[in-house]
């Protein structure tokens, strides 16, 4: 598969007249728990040639390739990317520190070197936590459910807790939230859910686990106050990335 991501990048550079300076793995992949059937999420950023950064019509800054059983792949313009790490937006600092990279570029060194210092605590935090809370809501309520949910409620409560103990962007890695954040009496429930997870296919459908239910609940009421509590702390520096911008495209 690695083979055909990168003869699909090269296929998108080549159409679209794209230079593609970062592609990576964004989905379970990527976070270390992918099942036997689990399909392939590709993200990437490109960058056009500068004169079409010149124009007055709108411009489409998204690439998306039709999506398939095996293979889901699209990205986003540099501008575009550099405006939403403007906003410290989480997505875009998963795919800076996704531990499979597919591509990359010197130029996607400049944006990592700066990254961080547009991370903001307060929405990273009402980010991960709006996700554990609506996935909670509609997938893990009912006395079956599927096991890879929990995944989409644990992880982004872990990602909280980092955040609030670090201050920094989370990892990708699970395990690594897991090992840093998770409360040590859950461990023996989580690595079940990790051996079904990786060994069953992704509509595997279990009982409810009460006691991880029961920490979902507890965590997701903390955090909601911890995240109220936390004070804004948004970089209004736009020269930064400007120049940057510039640098590149030039």
């Amino acid at each position: 598969m690695e083979k055909v991501i990168a003869e699909k990048l090269k296929e998108i550079e080549r159409e679209q007249g794209v230079k593609i300076i970062l592609a990576v793995e964004s989905g379970s992949r990527a976070w270390g728990f992918a099942s036997p059937d689990s399909d392939y999420d590709v993200r990437f950023i490109y960058y056009r040639p500068e004169n079409e950064y010149l124009r007055l019509d709108d411009r489409r800054d998204v690439i998306e390739l039709p999506i398939n059983d095996l293979l889901d792949i699209n990205g986003w313009d540099l501008d575009k990317a550099l405006k939403l790490l403007y906003k410290s937006n989480p997505t875009l600092f998963e795919w800076l520190s996704s531990p499979i990279v597919y591509k990359s570029e010197c130029e996607i060194e400049a944006i990592k070197a700066i990254a961080n210092d547009y991370f903001s605590i307060k929405k990273g935090l009402y980010h991960y936590l709006s996700m554990a809370k609506s996935n909670y809501r509609e997938y893990l309520k009912t006395e079956t459910v599927r096991a890879k949910k929990y995944f989409y409620v644990l992880r982004p409560i872990l990602a909280c807790r980092w955040v609030l103990n670090k201050g920094t962007p989370p990892p990708m890695l699970f395990s690594e939230l897991m090992d840093s954040e998770l409360d040590k009496i859950l461990i023996p429930y989580v690595n079940e859910l990790l051996d079904i997870k990786m060994n069953s296919p992704e509509i595997k459908e279990i009982k409810k686990m009460q006691p991880v239910n029961d920490y979902i609940e507890k965590s997701l009421g903390e955090l909601q106050r911890r995240t109220d509590e936390a004070q804004a702390d948004y970089n209004e520096d736009w020269s930064t990335l400007n120049n940057l911008f510039l640098n590149i495209i030039e």
